[in-house]
């Protein structure tokens, strides 16, 4: 099993932590497309997904899709939007989304080192359909949820 792996996990799991944390002091800008744009940095990874060296039977791309759709459950539930006095929108502070940010992460180490009997082209593979599957639900369920919030109306200041 290799190990390098750990740090760079590490390091970007916290600079998402730290970004998310930010992004609760700040209101979000536009009508919530920013939400949605990251997905657009999935596409290069469907070649790692498609890649012709990848087998694997049905059921473990069924499993890593169905995984990944209860990891994206706690995210999307730990997820809200406020539009505060000064009728900017915020990330709602919640400090479920970072306990559950972090299960995520750990779920993941352990599953990596729970299927070492595959090859690290399929494992990685099924790894990034799992991220996918977790990633995409997420971020979709956050744009809805901020369109609700973008489309209330304001509260007058009275």
């Amino acid at each position: 099993m290799e190990y390098s792996f750990f740090p760079i996990a590490i390091l970007i799991a916290g600079l998402v932590i730290w970004r998310r944390s930010r992004s609760m002091f700040r209101p979000i800008q536009g009508n919530g497309t920013r939400l949605i744009r990251p997905l657009l940095f999935f596409l290069p990874s469907l070649f790692l997904i498609l890649n012709p060296k990848v087998h694997g039977p049905a059921w473990e791309w069924l499993a890593a899709i169905g995984i990944g759709g209860l990891l994206s459950l706690p995210l999307i539930y730990t997820t809200n939007y406020e539009r505060r006095e000064d009728q900017q929108i915020y990330t709602v502070k919640n400090m479920g989304f970072f306990i559950s940010f972090l299960g995520i992460i750990a779920i993941r180490f352990v599953l990596r080192d729970f299927l070492d009997g595959i090859d690290p082209e399929t494992m990685s593979s099924l790894f990034m359909t799992l991220l996918i599957a977790y990633i995409v639900p997420w971020r979709v369920a956050s744009y809805f949820k901020f369109r609700k919030v973008y489309l209330s109306a304001p509260k007058s200041a009275a």
